[in-house]
């Protein structure tokens, strides 16, 4: 189980995800894929989280 500071709990399954463990996609709208991921559960594939992946 993942360190819950660090974990990302899927409201879809109900799983608790490290960063580590999550299957990464490109942001939605506007956002620069190469500055921006988004996060899914790989259990479900519903969307974690969108993270800052590059320099600001």
């Amino acid at each position: 189980m993942p360190d819950s500071e660090d974990a990302y709990d899927c409201e879809t399954c109900g799983a608790s995800v490290a960063p580590a463990d999550a299957t990464r996609s490109e942001p939605f709208g506007d956002l620069d894929p190469a500055t921006w991921q988004t996060l899914n559960c790989p259990d479900c594939g519903d969307r974690l989280a969108t993270v800052l992946v590059g320099d600001e």
